[in-house]
């Protein structure tokens, strides 16, 4: 070094080669992730995605500005995410950060454009801070939210920065009021889901293929207000079509996955070898099966109690055959739901009202690390049976949703009354843990009806559909079995009209119902592994906020005034060595 530096040219050269380097270090991007759970590391789904794309796809970020400590956290972690996709897709993801309707300055104008991003599925959030010191109270309007937009006149896909699923204190239910939220591990949640939204919504902007999901008619099934939550969600990302199963087959090669949803009349042997066949041919279905006629307008009728009877709809056989049987019982679980109920009356005779544990409205969520309710908030069922697993061979099956660790079945003839636990003899009733209500099936399924039609019928399917009759399927495809069709319908206010899926009345939340049939629909129809992306679980890693304010001054101290010491003291101790080397 010395040598170059002496050199006539050695300082040019020098800064020659720093410049190249410097350069060279811009071609080339490379990152070691030392986290244990790979937290910036992306899947090589998401990673294949972000090369195989080949316009500009423009995200603008409303998450910013002057934000609370764990929404921060969240928008530094959207922003970091961001950055790692615009370098892998070549530049092509162009990010922002903005906040809407900054520079609006009439009110009304303001409304109105709030109103339109509400209409394209944004969210927002009236934040509430409370200042420890000073105890004021500070409202603040967060918008946790990104919009994705890819072609011109294309409609753009709104994110939801939050997690779907809530993360909940250690509750005691003696000494404590009420569950309260724990914000900074729902944010954590919130984290491990970034990489899977952002991915899904480039990818349902981008691809080519559009799948088609029939919603399958013709044994009862709703058609009416009770599904139009279902119909607006999955409109805005498939082709949605109705099927009469009455008129014909539906053909496997066209219609990527039947919805069946809660059919109320007996299906026929020929509606079975229709949906049989379809499945053969490497169709997949989705099943929301009310096994009992138990229904919450039957109680308000009877005023106290009334007997779910089985709507015997003539499926067991051919869900068996798959590798599940649906009971005909009614599962309850002291984890559950509210209910409105009237308990008496007030001092001006208007009814007085109060809300209640509802047993009948259980709490699911998952128990394993399946990829569709991975990281999912709870579902809430409306008066769900119970699942079983049967032999069937080659057919994995996935528990998807259960109930918790208190519930219990009441076999049919069920009785379904106002109160269903009366006494301590019921209460220890309960004994049952994690009931399976939704079961996930993958495989080759074989026939129901192999070996049982006649020549006729044989001739008949070849005439119609153009394909011979199958013993068992030709492909692998999937199936979803849900022993509760309330999940995917909504209720319908009288004043607001339709509500949200996974909303009772009066209740100011939504469960993840809707998130749980998007992610049934994306598994069983999308043919990427994005849904790797939904598994990752971010280890969180809190302090003790006890002894952080205990130890404030200490650690201050440590980390501001010890290395300014050290530094003095550092010098002190080499000048001094210093003059005393050279006074010698």
């Amino acid at each position: 070094m010395q040598k170059i530096l002496r050199h006539k040219y050695g300082v040019g050269v020098l800064a020659i080669l720093f410049i190249a380097v410097v350069y060279l270090s811009t071609l080339f991007f490379y990152r070691v992730d030392l986290t244990a759970e790979k937290r910036y590391s992306l899947t090589t789904a998401t990673r294949t995605l972000l090369k195989n794309f080949d316009s500009v796809i423009s995200i603008k970020v409303f998450l910013t500005g002057e934000l609370p400590a764990d929404y921060k956290k969240l928008s530094i972690a959207t922003r970091d995410l961001l950055d790692e996709f615009r370098s892998l897709s070549g530049n092509r993801v162009q990010v922002s950060f903005e906040k809407p309707g900054e520079n609006i300055k009439d009110d009304t104008a303001k409304v109105m454009f709030y109103d339109s991003l509400s209409r394209l599925g944004v969210v927002f959030e009236q934040s509430e801070t409370v200042s420890s010191k000073s105890e004021t109270q500070t409202n603040q309007l967060i918008i946790p939210s990104a919009l994705v937009s890819f072609r011109k006149g294309q409609k753009p896909i709104a994110i939801d920065l939050r997690s779907s699923r809530k993360v909940y204190k250690q509750y005691n239910v003696v000494n404590d009021n009420a569950q309260q939220e724990d914000a900074e591990a729902t944010r954590n949640a919130a984290e491990a889901l970034l990489e899977f939204k952002f991915a899904d919504a480039i990818d349902k902007l981008t691809r080519k293929n559009v799948p088609t999901i029939a919603y399958v008619l013709g044994n009862g099934e709703p058609f009416d207000l009770r599904i139009n939550d279902l119909g607006e969600n999955l409109r805005n990302e498939y082709r949605l079509a109705k099927f009469d199963l009455k008129a014909g087959y539906p053909d496997a090669s066209i219609i990527n996955a039947l919805l069946i949803v809660k059919p109320t009349e007996p299906f026929t042997d020929e509606d079975k070898l229709k949906l049989d066949q379809y499945v053969m041919n490497g169709g997949n279905i989705i099943w929301f099966i009310d096994k009992l006629h138990a229904e919450l307008d039957s109680l308000l009728r009877s005023q106290a109690q009334y007997t779910a009877f089985d709507r015997n709809l003539g499926l067991d056989e051919i869900l068996f055959k798959y590798g599940v049987r649906i009971n005909p019982d009614l599962v309850q679980d002291l984890n559950c739901s509210k209910m409105p109920f009237v308990i008496g009356k007030n001092a001006d005779g208007s009814p007085k009202m109060q809300r209640v544990p509802w047993p009948y409205y259980p709490f699911l969520s998952s128990r394993n690390d399946n990829p569709i309710t991975k990281n999912l908030d709870r579902v809430l069922p409306i008066f769900p049976s119970s699942i079983d697993t049967v032999k069937s061979p080659g057919i994995t099956k996935t528990i998807l949703l259960a109930t918790d660790t208190n519930s219990r079945r009441i076999s049919s003839p069920a009785i379904v009354a106002t109160n269903s636990v009366r006494n301590e003899e019921d209460l220890l009733s309960f004994n049952r843990s994690y009931i399976p209500v939704a079961v996930l099936l993958e495989g080759k399924f074989h026939s129901l009806y192999s070996n049982r039609v006649s020549t006729t019928v044989l001739d008949s399917i070849q005439r119609i559909t153009g394909r011979p009759f199958l013993n068992s399927g030709i492909k692998e495809s999937k199936q979803i079995v849900v022993s509760d069709a309330d999940i995917v319908t909504n209720s319908v206010s009288n004043t607001a009209g339709p509500l949200p899926m996974g909303e009772l009345p009066f209740e100011n939340y939504r469960f993840a119902n809707r998130e749980f049939l998007l992610n049934s629909i994306d598994y069983i129809t999308s043919t990427n592994q994005l849904f790797e992306a939904r598994n990752k679980d971010f280890v969180l890693r809190l302090l003790d906020k006890a002894k952080v304010a205990e130890q404030k001054t200490l650690w201050q101290f440590i980390n501001i005034a010890l290395p300014v010491i050290l530094v003095i003291l550092s010098g002190m101790f080499f000048q001094w060595q210093r003059k005393r080397k050279y006074n010698t």
